[in-house]
């Protein structure tokens, strides 16, 4: 099976029917057979996006998801992966990558992932590829 790296934008795609990208999203990790990794800060972002009362549900519904499916690595916070991304954003001010975005890019070299289910630019500005 093969593996790719979760972003934030996949998972707002994912949850929200009006997005552009949703039917993209809600169709390719069922047609590929995809594993998935993804972060305690890529989450965060979209428990973030979903906070306002009556909505919060729809981001318990994901992790519940996430937290029993055997085919997600969900990447934990822990000071190691916070400071190597802390790191990385330090060194690339000639970038405007979020902190979310480098310990991401951390993870999924970690994690030897060339790909990442997103449209965000910055993945392939740090030399992945992009699945959305």
């Amino acid at each position: 099976m093969r593996t790719v790296f979760a972003d934030t934008f996949y998972y707002l795609a994912l949850l929200s029917k009006d997005d552009a990208a949703h039917l993209r999203a809600a169709r390719i990790v069922p047609d590929l057979d995809l594993g998935v990794v993804t972060t305690a800060w890529v989450l965060t972002e979209v428990a973030d996006a979903f906070c306002e009362p009556g909505q919060r549900g729809v981001f318990m519904e994901l992790l519940k998801a996430l937290r029993v499916d055997p085919d997600v690595t969900l990447v934990p916070p822990n000071e190691e992966v916070f400071g190597a991304g802390l790191d990385l954003y330090g060194r690339r001010s000639d970038k405007d990558w979020s902190l979310t975005d480098c310990i991401s890019f951390v993870v999924m070299e970690r994690h030897g992932l060339s790909e990442a289910l997103t449209a965000d630019h910055h993945f392939e500005q740090a030399g992945f590829v992009l699945l959305l």
